[in-house]
This record gives C-alpha cells, structure tokens and sequence, in this order.
C-alpha cells in the first residue's frame, strides 16, 4: 500500500528521531507484504502506537516456498559505528540498537541481503536510506564568551561598534537551529539605558543614542543573548555573552591653565634654567596627544630670552632660559604664554577661548667680571723708546653698572718684563728698552697679557691681550761675511765673494756699501773692493804676487739706514799657490799657515834631533839590560816578590774547593785563651797571655846583599807603621783552597854556592833564627 510506515518515533523512550525507509526493487515488502516502488522515500509521521514504531520487516515473495535468511551491510550495521541497527535473520524485522544523534551522523546508507539456508543469492540486494530527523537538543554557542569592541565619544547615532555570533549545532534550514539576538543589559546605564542596539539576525551591534561623553562613561557592559527557534522564548533555547565596549577619547577638551599669573627668578647670565612650571587642567585621555600640552610664548621676549618646554610626564610647561639675560639691561620681563594640544580639536568643537597666562621673571644681578672693550688691542711704537715711555691706556670696563666697585690691573703675561701697568687706571709704560730683534718679538709683534680685577663679592676678573707692533729703526750695524776665505795666488788669482747680514729690517738693510779702510796702507795696496750688486762684492788681489800666508783683510760695510751705520770686519784670507783645480798645494797649505823658509828649516833641525835622542835613549836601554844579565841577583827576578803584580787567573775554585778541613789552620789546643773563645772564631788580635819576649838591639850598620837590604826596608816600614799593634798577634787564616801552582814553602832551599855571607843573621835574635839556621850555618 502507500501507507507510509513509521520506523521509529520521538515518542519511543531512548530513540532519537524518526527514520524512513526506501525500497527500490519491487520485490521486497515492507510492512504489510506489498512491493515496495523503487526509489520512493517514506514520510515520518507521528505513530498513534508506540509499540509499533521499534521495528519494521524486509520481505521476499519467495519466503512462502523456501526458508529466506536476510542481514544488512554497510555503515551503522557491520561498518563503524558498527551494529547501530540490527536485522531477524529469519522474519527480516530490523531495529534500532541505541539513541541517535543528528549531529553526529544525519544519514545510513545500507543494504538488505536475501538468502537461503544454503547461502545462495534468492533476491538481489536493495539500497536502504535511513534519515535522522533533527530534534531542538543544541543550545546556541557564543564564538566568544567575551567581545570587545570600541567607540568614538560624541559619536552619532547608527554608527556600527562591533559584531557578535553564536552558532548552533541543529538544522540551520529548520528553526532548531535558526539563532536570533537581543541585548538584555546595558551597564551603566548613563546617559540612557539603551544606548546601542543589535541587529536580531547579524549580531551587530550600533548606538542608537547620542551623548556618548568618555570623560563621563568611559566603558560600558553589554549582554547579548543568542536563542534559536527563531527567537521564540517559550520553545527556543538561548546562550548570553558578554560585550565590553570602550568609548574612545578625542580631542574635545581643550587644555585650561589651572592660575592665570606665574611668577620666576633667574640670576643674570645664567641659561638652561627653568624659572617657573606652569600647570594646565585637560580632562582628555591621559598621556595621548589630546592631552599633551604644548605652549607658546605671544608677547613679553622679543629677543628669544626664553621657551617653555613640556614635562613628558606632569604635562607641566617648564619656562627655561635659553639665551643669557643681562640686569643692566632688563631687569624683569613680563611674557604672555598660551596652551593647546598636541593633537587638533575634534570636528564640530568650538573652542570659546584660548587658554593664556602672564609669566612674570625677575632677574637678580650678580657680580660680573671687568671686560677689555678692545681684546686684542694693537699699538704701533718705534723700536729703541726709552724706559718710561707711556703707550696706551689699556682700560677695563665693569659692567656691574649698579655696584660702586673699584677695578685694579695687573699684568698677567710680560716675557720679556718690558711694561709696567698703573694699577688704578690701566695706563701702560715701558719698565725697558723695547727691542725689535728680542727672540721675545714674533713678526714684528710684542705681546702681553693683563688682569682687571674688581673687588666684588665674590671677585671677578677679566684679561686683555696688548699686541706692540714695534716699528724698525736703524740700530744694528752690518756684519762682514764670511768670516774666514781662501784665495789662489797661482796660477791665476781669484776673487772672494763677500756680503752683509743685518739684524733691522727693511729700509735699513741693503744696498750695503764695501770698502777698504785707509790704514794700513798695505790693505788698499794689496787688495780690492768691487761692487757686484746691493748685497755682493767681491774681495780680491791688487797685486800680481802676494807671498803665501793668512791675511787680516779689514773691510768696511756700510748699511742704506736713516742715518746710516757703518762696521769694519776683518776677514782671515789664506793666500796660497794652487793646483789646476784651484786647491791649495801641500806646500802652499803650509806656506799659508803663517811659516816661513826659516822656520819650516828650524822644524826640520828639532824633528832630526827628535830621532837621535830617541836612538840614544834606545841604546842606552839595552846597554843597561846587558849589565843587569851579567850581575845574577840572588833571587831570579821572575821569582822576585818585591814590587812585583802577580796576576791570578781564578779567584776561587768550584765546588771540589769547597769541602776542606779548616782544622789545619787552627791555632794549638794547647794555648788556653783560644780554647776558650766561642765556636767560629777565626781571628784573635790580642795580647799574649805569657811575659813578652825580648829582641836584642839591631844592629846599626846594614849589611850587604840584596836580602840585607830587602829585610832593613820591612822592618823599617814596620816600626814605622802607627797602625801596627805594640805586640805580637795570634791570627788564624782561612784556607783558601787546594791546588796552589806556588807549592810548599818548605821547598825553598838555599845555596851554598853563591858568594853572600849570611853568619849576621845569627845576631838579629829569634825572629830570624830559621833564616839564619838555613843560610849562616855550616855546610852540613
């Protein structure tokens, strides 16, 4: 039949929606057991019995003949989410196995399977699709639980501020899931309480009232509500949200200053100092260019004594001294100031005035330093003006114009020490003879320095530098050059050229006149003057032939000054023959040293004697050496001590000479005294413990021989010591070390075969008693 036939109900407890079934082959019954048409979709409708809304039946007409097993495929059944509905194999009745959820999946697709007991295909397969029908069960969801949004204060009504959306899960094309929007609060509610609107369909929300002022509601709170079935309150589910709008600052507050006059003191010549802080009252946003001041100087400092600068942090305007002012001058000022912002009114504000204020500066004096009005200050004086000349008046100016003050001077830079500065009024004379040559003057230019000091609280003080630009008189006469020259007697005569160097300058320098002086005649006789230019001249010989030797050649030099000054130089010529080069010969460089033929003879004459004295000398010498070999001294001269420098090649020996035994050089246990002083003791200068011994007189006459001589002269010079002690010494010597090239002394042996008699040291007593034992006694 064409009844449709429900397959499940919003009534059946735990099922979700209805589902309809489709059946396109005409040979699978639905319900009743008549064909279903292909491709024909059932309508849900509402079952008056719930119990016949769990299950519907699938059908083939050969299940009267043979036994039909039947089973589904496809997602929901043995495909995920696996066993959603579930088939009697036997009576073909399909059910539903859990709740259904639209918005997890809207739709099966699935297949019915008609078989017999052996498996074998009876009916060929049919497409079966199975909607969910949606349910209102999903509440609008807000994209954001909070929204905000901004904007401009004193703006119109209708402008757009921000937009708000929610979502909803059901089925957009069916009022379960068609969202409307409404605003439920507004806070605060100032100027009114509906201040904005929103569209239902869009969420967008836009006043709908003027009078938004951010300097009285700077933020407002409002809550949106979303709810679907088209808005209906009663049915429909709903969802709120919160919107935050900011209104926004513009420039609609001009700045206001909070006093009308200002009022500041700055001492004069003083800059980068603030004098007065001006405040100003701006209701605007805090810190943004509606609200940064900026300020402006109209009247009061036409010379540019002042700016205001703005605080970045109090919007304060800082009234700062930026070019020095002078009491003398102002002794206050009085400026108009004005204040805006930074940023240009808003459109449509109408300021009714213009903020200004008065700034009244008073300016304190203080003392300021004296000041040269003409620093540097340049003079003109001829050189050579004798001491106490008066200059110039070299004067200070105070500008203190208000203090009775006093200014005294000083000189504060004199090199030469030439000036002298009256201390009251700055008058400058001279304490010496100014000199333009002075190493002191640089381009004709003396200068010094001066100090002007008042006494003021506390002192200032000021310098002035005096420039003396000394004029050049004629006061140094020219001097001859060269000093020294040489001129060729042969093979032909040359000249020598000759000039003038003066200290003055121009006009009192060059052309120079050269002469030769009248006395002594032999000058103009010999020589000559001639002229070669201004500067030269050349000096040479009058004479064809001048003897060979050094000339004082006086030569008078005379300057072009007003009046001119004059100066006799002598030049020191050699005059010698020469070579074809025009040097001197070696004969003539002697000839010319000033030597004549006589002495150069006498020369000669002292060298020849010279030479023979030396050969004389010579042969003596090795005369004497022959008669010193043929008189053998007792003791070889290489052995002799006396007055001998023996030369030691070591100082010391290394280590092998350190490990000695100083026990050798101990003086005898035997004597008490030593024994007695303490460990370490090397050295003992005092007097012997026993009775002194006693020594027989010496003998008066000397005798010969070389030793006789030898011991008179040691013990002459020992009586005669003052530092030698009154009696013997006990002296203990540290050894030295081993392998001495002098050997034993006990090795010295004496001869019996010279010819010295030595019997008399027998009478010189015990100090010479081993002497005497080894050379006065017998053969034996």
């Amino acid at each position: 039949t064409d009844s449709p036939l429900c397959l499940s109900c919003p009534s059946v407890p735990g099922v979700d929606g209805a589902l309809a079934a489709v059946a396109p082959s005409p040979r699978v019954r639905v319900s009743g057991g008549t064909s279903a048409r292909k491709g024909r979709r059932w309508p849900c409708w509402r079952c008056p019995e719930p119990s016949l809304c769990s299950s519907f039946q699938i059908r083939s007409d050969k299940d009267n003949d043979i036994p039909i097993r039947y089973s589904i495929t496809g997602v929901g059944a043995d495909q995920p989410p696996m066993e959603v509905f579930s088939i009697d194999s036997m009576s073909g009745r399909m059910y539903v196995t859990r709740p259904m959820d639209r918005e997890e999946r809207a739709s099966y697709h699935l297949r019915a399977h008609a078989v017999d007991m052996n498996g074998n295909k009876v009916e060929n397969p049919i497409d079966l699709y199975i909607y969910v029908i949606d349910m209102n069960d999903n509440r609008p969801e807000f994209a954001n639980q909070v929204y905000n949004g901004s904007v401009d204060e004193g703006s119109k009504p209708g402008t757009y501020v921000m937009t708000v959306t929610a979502n909803d899960a059901d089925d957009s094309t069916t009022a379960n899931g068609m969202v409307r929007y409404r605003i439920v609060t507004q806070t605060p509610q100032s100027p009114t309480q509906n201040m904005f609107t929103i569209n239902s369909e869009t969420g967008d929300i836009v006043t709908v009232a003027a009078g938004l002022d951010r300097e009285k509601v700077q933020q407002y709170t409002v809550i949106v509500q979303a709810t679907d079935m088209e808005g209906n309150l009663n049915y429909g589910l709903s969802n709120t949200a919160t919107a935050i709008i900011t209104v926004t600052d513009v420039n609609d507050n001009p700045p206001e200053f909070t006093a009308s006059t200002y009022a500041g003191e700055v001492p004069e010549n003083r800059v980068e100092t603030v004098v007065a802080n001006l405040t100003v009252m701006d209701r605007d946003q805090p810190h943004s260019p509606n609200w940064n001041a900026v300020y402006r100087i109209i009247s009061g400092d036409p010379s540019g004594h002042f700016s205001i600068r703005t605080d970045p942090v109090t919007n304060e305007g800082l009234v700062t001294v930026v070019k020095a002012v002078d009491y003398e001058l102002n002794r206050a000022f009085m400026l108009t100031v004005m204040v805006s912002n930074q940023a240009p009114l808003a459109s449509g504000i109408q300021m009714s005035f213009q903020s200004t204020a008065g700034v009244t500066v008073s300016v304190t004096d203080i003392n300021e330093a004296p000041y040269f009005p003409s620093n540097h200050k340049l003079i003109r004086l001829e050189e050579g003006a004798p001491t106490g000349t008066v200059l110039t008046t070299f004067s200070a100016v105070d500008p203190d114009r208000f203090m009775q003050q006093a200014v005294r001077y000083s000189k504060l830079s004199d090199p030469a020490n030439w000036l002298h500065v009256n201390t009251t009024n700055g008058q400058i004379s001279t304490a010496a003879v100014l000199d333009r040559e002075s190493l002191y003057i640089k381009n004709n230019v003396y200068e010094a320095t001066f100090l002007a000091a008042d006494n003021g609280v506390p002192p200032a003080s000021g310098t002035g530098t005096l420039q003396i630009y000394l004029i050049d008189i004629n006061d140094n006469a020219p001097e001859l050059l060269p000093k020294e020259a040489q001129i060729c007697e042969k093979p032909s005569p040359t000249a020598i050229n000759i000039t003038a160097a003066d200290a003055d300058a121009d006009p009192n320098v060059g052309p120079y006149v050269f002469e030769l002086p009248f006395v002594p005649g032999s000058v103009r006789k010999n020589w000559t003057v001639t002229r070669l230019n201004g500067d030269y001249a050349q000096l040479g010989l009058r004479i064809l032939h001048l003897e060979a030797g050094m000339y004082d050649v006086p030569v008078t030099v005379t300057d072009s000054g007003n009046p001119p000054l004059s100066n006799t130089s002598v030049i020191k010529v050699k005059v010698c023959p020469c070579d074809e080069n025009g040097d001197c010969t070696a004969i003539g460089a002697v000839a010319a040293a000033g030597l004549g033929t006589g002495a150069i003879a006498a020369i000669l004459l002292c060298v020849v004697i010279l030479l023979t004295m030396v050969l004389l000398f010579v042969v003596w010498l090795r005369r004497r050496e022959r008669e010193r070999h043929a008189k053998q001294l007792l003791i070889d001269p290489e052995d002799d001590v006396r007055d001998n420098i023996l030369k030691y090649d070591e100082e010391g020996g290394g280590e092998e000479d350190q490990d000695y035994d100083l026990s050798q050089l101990q003086q005898p246990e035997a004597v008490e005294h030593v024994l007695s002083k303490a460990p370490g003791v090397r050295r003992v200068d005092e007097r012997p413990v026993g009775a002194e011994p006693q020594y027989p007189v010496r003998p008066a006459v000397p005798h010969p021989g070389d030793i006789g001589d030898f011991i008179n002269e040691g013990l002459r010079a020992a009586d005669n010591d003052p530092t030698a002690p009154p009696y013997d010494s006990l002296l203990v010597f540290d050894y030295e070390g081993s392998g001495s090239t002098a050997g034993s002394v006990s090795s010295l042996n004496s001869s019996s075969s010279g010819d010295q008699d030595y019997d008399y040291l027998n009478d010189w007593g015990p100090r010479f008693k081993k002497l005497a034992d080894m050379y006065g006694g017998s053969e034996d």
